[in-house]
C-alpha cells in the first residue's frame, strides 16, 4: 500500500536537487479540489489499492476522483467525481478496484498541514513534506483546516450533491501516448527507432511513482558513449543500458545521465499515470504547437469546471443557510 498526501507539486528546486514530486495525476486531483470548492493547490490524498479505510470525526464534505474503487459509507456506495457529505463518525471503505488505479479524496476546506518548500506533497526520499514525509500508515489522525458546517444531514449517513464532472480528460485522447522527440532520439539505431515508432510496450510489474519501467525487445543505440547528466521531467523517456525503456513519473530524480529518447506532452500525463502493470502503450511523435495547443484545451476545460462548480456549491449553502 502507498498512499500519501500530494498535491500539485514542489517547484522551483529542482536546481539544488529537490524534485517536484506531486500527484501522479494532477488533472484527477484538480478536479477533486474543485468539486469541494478548493483550491486547485490545496492538499489531497492519493490513494493506491488495496487501499485504507478512514472514519471521519467531524461531518465533512469530500470528492472522490481518478480510479474508482467502488467506494462505500458504512457499506453504502458512494460515486466519484460528485461531492460528497458524510456524518460524523462514518467509515469510508473502498471494496474493489473498478477502473484506472490512483484515487484521489479532496476534502473541503483542506488538510491541516504545514508547507515545506511552498508545497504539501511527500518526498518520500527526503522524508519531508505531507504526512511527516513518510506514506499513511494505520492509526495516523490527520487534522482538517474546515470549519465544520451544519449541513442538515440529521442521521443519514452522507448526502449526494445533485451534480458531477466526467471522466475524460479534457482532451481528445487515443491509443497512442504523443511525444515531443527527445535530443538522443537520433541515436538510435534504424531498426530500434522503427521498433521506438511502431512497436507496443507493457508497463512492468516493476514500476512506481519513480518511474515506469516498459517491457519489449530490446532497442540499440548506434552511439557508445557516456552522456553528460541533465535535466529531466515527469514524462521523460531514458533508454537503460539493457536496451529497455523507463519513463520518469512524479518522484523521478532531477538529473539523468541515460539517452531521452522523447517525452511525454503535459496532457496525456493524467492518462499515462492512471495505467496499471501490464498495460500497453504506444508512441506517437507530436510537435510542440500541438502539445501546447492540448494543454490549453485541457487548462480551459478546467476552468470551465471551476466556475460551474464553485456557482453551484455557493447555491446549495446559500440554500441550506436558509433552510
Amino acid at each position: 500500500m502507498l498512499d500519501s498526501i500530494q498535491d500539485i507539486g514542489r517547484f522551483g528546486y529542482q536546481h539544488v536537487g529537490i524534485n517536484p514530486t506531486g500527484c501522479m495525476d494532477k488533472y484527477a486531483a484538480t478536479i477533486a479540489n474543485i468539486l469541494v470548492g478548493n483550491t486547485i493547490d490545496e492538499a489531497v490524498i492519493e490513494m493506491h489499492f488495496p487501499a485504507p479505510s478512514m472514519t471521519f470525526d467531524e461531518t465533512v464534505m469530500i470528492a472522490l476522483t481518478g480510479a474508482d474503487f467502488n467506494a462505500t459509507i458504512n457499506g453504502n456506495p458512494i460515486p466519484v467525481n460528485c461531492p460528497v457529505i458524510i456524518n460524523k463518525d462514518r467509515t469510508l471503505q473502498f471494496l474493489s478496484l473498478k477502473n484506472k488505479s490512483r484515487c484521489y479524496l479532496a476534502i473541503k476546506g483542506g488538510i491541516k498541514l504545514s508547507k515545506w518548500l511552498n508545497s504539501y506533497s511527500t518526498n518520500l526520499k527526503a522524508e519531508a513534506g505531507g504526512y511527516s514525509g513518510r506514506k499513511l500508515l494505520k492509526d495516523d489522525v490527520i487534522g482538517l483546516k474546515n470549519e465544520f458546517e451544519d449541513f442538515n444531514l440529521n442521521e443519514k449517513d452522507f448526502k449526494i450533491l445533485p451534480w458531477k464532472v466526467n471522466e475524460d480528460f479534457g482532451i481528445p485522447l487515443s491509443e497512442e501516448l504523443m511525444i515531443i522527440p527527445g535530443a538522443e532520439l537520433d541515436w538510435l539505431d534504424k531498426i530500434s527507432r522503427e521498433k521506438f515508432l511502431k512497436n507496443p510496450f507493457f508497463i512492468s510489474h516493476n514500476s512506481d511513482r519513480m518511474g515506469y519501467r516498459l517491457a519489449s525487445e530490446p532497442l540499440h543505440s548506434s552511439i557508445n558513449t557516456e552522456l553528460v547528466s541533465s535535466g529531466v521531467s515527469f514524462g521523460t523517456i531514458q533508454l537503460l543500458p539493457d536496451g529497455q525503456l523507463i519513463i520518469l513519473m512524479a518522484d523521478h530524480q532531477t538529473t539523468g545521465g541515460y539517452p531521452r529518447l522523447g517525452n511525454i506532452i503535459s496532457a496525456y500525463l493524467p492518462m499515462l499515470a492512471q495505467l496499471r502493470a501490464g498495460e500497453k502503450i504506444h508512441f506517437k511523435v507530436t510537435d510542440h504547437q500541438t502539445a501546447e495547443n492540448l494543454l490549453l484545451k485541457q487548462q480551459q476545460h478546467l476552468h470551465q469546471l471551476q466556475i460551474a462548480c464553485k456557482l453551484r456549491l455557493e447555491n446549495f449553502i446559500h440554500e441550506i443557510k436558509n433552510y
